[in-house]
C-alpha cells in the first residue's frame, strides 16, 4: 500500500482548483458554502495544496460565537451533554422493565420489543388502544372512548371499593385490587390518554 504524504489528497480526480485563477488540480477537500444538515452532506470545495494550506490558515472553526460558546466546545466533553434516543436512560422506551418478573433478562428485553411491536401495529390499524390496554380498560370497566378524567374517576372509585382500608378490612378483594392498579398504571401512560 502507497501512503501519500499529505493525509487527504485524492489524486486523479480531474477537478481544478477552486481558488480563483490557480491553474491546478484540487486534490483536497475544504467545507464549502453550504453546511452539511438535514438534506445532505453539504458543499465541498476543492484545492492544490498551497491554496488548502491559505484555506486552513485562514479558517475559524470558532467565527461568530461569544466567549461562553467557544469555552462551551472547547470543553472535553462538547456535545455529549445533549440526550439522543439511543443513550437516554430508557432508549425511547417507556420505562426500565421490572427485572423480578423475569428469570432471564433477555425476557424482559423481549416482552418490552414485542409490547412496542403491538403498539405500532394498533396505531398503523387505527385503534386506540394496543391488545393490552384493551385487556386494562376491561378490568377497569371502561369503554375504549373513555377520557383521561373517567379513567381517574374509575380508578379512584375502584380502590375506593376494593382498598381493606376502606371496605371494613375485608381481605378478599386484594387481587382484584393489584389488578386494578397495574391496569391503572399501564392506561395512565398509554399514547391513548397522554
Amino acid at each position: 500500500m502507497v501512503h501519500d504524504r499529505f493525509h487527504g489528497r485524492v489524486r486523479g480526480a480531474a477537478r481544478p482548483c477552486d481558488w480563483p485563477g490557480c491553474p491546478e488540480q484540487g486534490e483536497f477537500r475544504a467545507p464549502g458554502i453550504r453546511a452539511p444538515g438535514f438534506d445532505g452532506p453539504g458543499d465541498y470545495r476543492w484545492f492544490c495544496l498551497d491554496h488548502i494550506r491559505a484555506f486552513n490558515a485562514g479558517y475559524d472553526y470558532f467565527a461568530g460565537m461569544d466567549r461562553d460558546e467557544i469555552l462551551a466546545a472547547q470543553h472535553p466533553v462538547a456535545g455529549w451533554e445533549r440526550e439522543n434516543r439511543a443513550f437516554s436512560p430508557t432508549a425511547g422506551i417507556d420505562e426500565a422493565p421490572r427485572w423480578a418478573d423475569h428469570a432471564d433478562p433477555l425476557e424482559a428485553i423481549a416482552r418490552r420489543a414485542k409490547a412496542r411491536a403491538s403498539e405500532k401495529r394498533a396505531e398503523q390499524h387505527g385503534h386506540r388502544f394496543t391488545p393490552e390496554e384493551r385487556r386494562a380498560l376491561g378490568v377497569l370497566g371502561l369503554s375504549p372512548d373513555a377520557d383521561r378524567r373517567q379513567l381517574r374517576s374509575r380508578y379512584t372509585d375502584l380502590v375506593h371499593r376494593y382498598h381493606p382500608d376502606r371496605n371494613g378490612g375485608d381481605r378478599r378483594e386484594e387481587a382484584r385490587l393489584q389488578a386494578v392498579v397495574e391496569a391503572y398504571q399501564l392506561l395512565r401512560k398509554a399514547a391513548a390518554f397522554s
